[in-house]
């Protein structure tokens, strides 16, 4: 207990000690954890949003129009059984036509028109539309299926975004984590500088590594912790504010994540990240004081 007294009372008093260091310390972890909070936020609301279109779309399987209704209908399970078809949708002749009329401004110039001249068909939905052209071949050989319709340039448009996404998103939180390393380190450097005569006589004293890491550890998660903490609380002000601004706006069509739906999951990622910089901080801050 002493010990770990020792460690909180040296690392708080560093703080304090290099207080402007200190602050602009925190600042940076605060800004660096907020743009990959938003980055992040960018990411999972694309990729929701996403999946909500990808739910829609579908492949068109005709029915050869030789077949009856009935005969149409008994396709189902064969198309259920399809790898990567989630659920299928049984439009008949005249839904179609009805579908199609109602699409026009004039339709009363068609109500001469009847249901046979459509064929019937299934909406084929898919778990992955990254694998829609697959499907396509697939479906397309179940018996009594004629010819099959995909969006397959929608399909890879969507995958290609969700994978832009993806991957500038996590770029930048692998830079921004490297930032908040070495804004970190050079903080805690500062720190060991000024007391590295006094590192040196414990050192020779017989002080163990642990020992002489302990007070810098201590201050860099304080530091990490309460930057997390900050920038947390921002995040979620921000947030809020930007859900706010797309729900009074033309884009309230969008579905946002809740930010109650991902808090925890966040403030838990900005805690370990922020004991991550803490660590690696100290670590690399001290490390040519322990070579005495």
């Amino acid at each position: 207990m002493n010990r770990i007294g020792y460690y909180f009372r040296e690392g708080v008093d560093s703080i304090f000690n290099h207080g402007l260091i200190s602050f602009a310390t925190v600042c940076v972890i605060v800004a660096c954890l907020l743009i990959m909070g938003s980055f992040a936020s960018v990411a999972l609301n694309v990729n929701h949003i996403i999946s909500g279109l990808e739910g829609q779309v579908s492949l068109l399987a005709l029915v050869d129009d030789s077949w009856s209704e009935e005969e149409a209908r008994s396709i189902e399970s064969q198309l259920l059984a399809v790898d990567n078809v989630s659920s299928v949708t049984f439009v008949s002749r005249a839904e179609a036509l009805e579908e199609y009329l109602g699409q026009l401004e004039e339709s009363e110039l068609f109500d001469e028109v009847e249901p046979d001249i459509l064929r019937d068909r299934f909406l084929v939905y898919m778990e992955d539309v990254a694998l829609m052209a697959g499907t396509q071949e697939q479906v397309r050989h179940v018996p009594g299926i004629a010819k099959v319709n995909a969006h397959l340039g929608i399909a890879q448009g969507m995958v290609s975004v969700r994978r832009v996404v993806n991957i500038v998103s996590i770029a930048m939180i692998v830079l921004l984590l490297a930032v908040s390393v070495f804004i970190m380190s050079n903080t805690l450097r500062l720190a060991a500088f000024t007391r590295r005569n006094e590192v040196a006589i414990v050192r020779m004293m017989g002080a163990s590594n642990g020992f002489i890491r302990g007070p810098f550890n201590v201050e860099g998660m304080i530091l990490g912790f309460t930057g997390a903490l900050i920038a947390f609380l921002f995040q979620w002000a921000l947030y809020s504010a930007v859900i706010n601004w797309i729900s009074a706006s033309s884009l309230s069509f969008l579905q946002i994540i809740p930010f109650s739906v991902m808090a925890v999951p966040l403030l838990v990622c900005f805690l370990a990240i922020g004991l991550l910089v803490a660590i690696f901080g100290s670590r690399i801050a001290i490390r040519n004081y322990m070579r005495i």
